[in-house]
């Protein structure tokens, strides 16, 4: 009798324990993934200018000023939906927004910044993705926010929205520079 007990009850308890975990998963927000990166000095890295390749663009260019890196594609369909709220973003005084282009054609890059306008101070090219890599990006878009000194302080997995950018992007920069 205790055999068929134990033989049914451990499989039952696996199953709960794995309906359970599925549960506390989908309430989570993926947008929400902590970065080992946060409040840590940016990745050092050298990549050619987008729109001008013999000039090369490292984040030491903008130590002193709170800066942007968006890292957005042609080929990125989210891209296109955040691409009007860059440019909204762009427009506010003392906003540097870089774009770092990743593992796309320059061609393509050129293009579509053409088409759909530049929100960008400047673009750079990740060809290969290993800058990004370095930054822990896993997809595009992805945003981050950092400060004067060169560290990390926020990072957003996704297309940015208005909402984002006016309840955390811009109170941050605005804290940042003051």
């Amino acid at each position: 009798m205790a055999r068929k007990v134990t033989r049914y009850a451990i499989p039952l308890a696996i199953f709960v324990l794995m309906v359970g975990l599925l549960g506390v998963g989908l309430t989570l927000d993926p947008r929400r993934v902590p970065s080992p990166l946060i409040d840590k000095p940016v990745p050092q890295f050298t990549l050619p200018n987008l729109h001008q390749p013999g000039v090369d663009f490292s984040p030491e260019q903008f130590k002193g000023k709170p800066w942007i890196l968006n890292v957005w594609a042609s080929w990125c369909v989210a891209c296109r939906q955040e691409h009007e709220v860059l440019k909204q973003l762009a427009r506010y005084d003392n906003v540097v927004l870089v774009g770092l282009n990743y593992k796309d054609q320059v061609d393509d890059a050129k293009q579509w910044l053409l088409r759909l306008g530049d929100p960008y101070t400047l673009s750079i090219v990740d060809a290969d993705g290993k800058v990004g890599i370095d930054w822990g990006v896993y997809g595009v878009p992805e945003t981050f926010v950092i400060d004067a000194g060169g560290v990390i302080r926020h990072k957003h997995i996704g297309p940015l929205t208005d909402a984002d950018v006016n309840e955390t992007v811009l109170p941050l920069l605005q804290r940042l520079a003051g």
